[in-house]
C-alpha cells in the first residue's frame, strides 16, 4: 500500500483551463485525510478517502462553499512521489488532476546543501 502523508502540489483542470493547489495528507492505514488550499477564490478544503495498494479516492469539500463535494480518483505511481486521476462534481461536471510530493523539510535539505559548499578550514 502506498504511504501519501505529506505535502504535495498539483493542478486540476476545469474546462481546460488549469488551477493550483497545495496539499497536507494524512493517512493511518488505508484512510486518508487532510487539507487542500487552491490557488482560485475557493480556497480551503477538508480531504477524506482511502488508499488501496496504488489506487486512491477521496472527497474535497470547500470550507467557504460546501455545497458541492468534490470526488477524486486516481492512481498512484510505484515510487509514491506522483499520482493522477478524474475529479467530478455530480454528473456532469469532471475534469483531470495530477500532483508531485513536495519536499516536506526544506530546512534540512538546505543545511545539507550548505554542509557540501562549505570551505575547508585551512588552520
Amino acid at each position: 500500500m502506498a504511504n501519501l502523508s505529506g505535502s504535495w502540489l498539483g493542478t486540476y483542470w476545469q474546462q481546460g483551463n488549469p488551477t493550483r493547489f497545495e496539499a497536507t495528507l494524512i493517512q493511518g492505514g488505508n484512510t486518508l485525510s487532510g487539507n487542500i488550499l487552491d490557488d482560485s477564490y475557493l480556497g480551503e478544503a477538508v480531504l477524506k478517502g482511502e488508499v488501496i495498494g496504488r489506487k486512491i479516492s477521496f472527497t474535497k469539500r470547500y470550507l467557504a462553499n460546501s455545497q458541492y463535494i468534490i470526488y477524486y480518483i486516481g492512481t498512484v505511481s510505484e515510487d509514491e512521489n506522483f499520482m493522477q486521476g478524474k475529479w467530478q462534481i455530480g454528473r456532469y461536471t469532471s475534469g483531470t488532476w495530477e500532483a508531485n510530493r513536495s519536499n516536506e523539510d526544506l530546512m534540512i535539505e538546505l543545511k545539507n546543501f550548505l554542509s557540501k559548499k562549505l570551505p575547508v578550514s585551512l588552520s
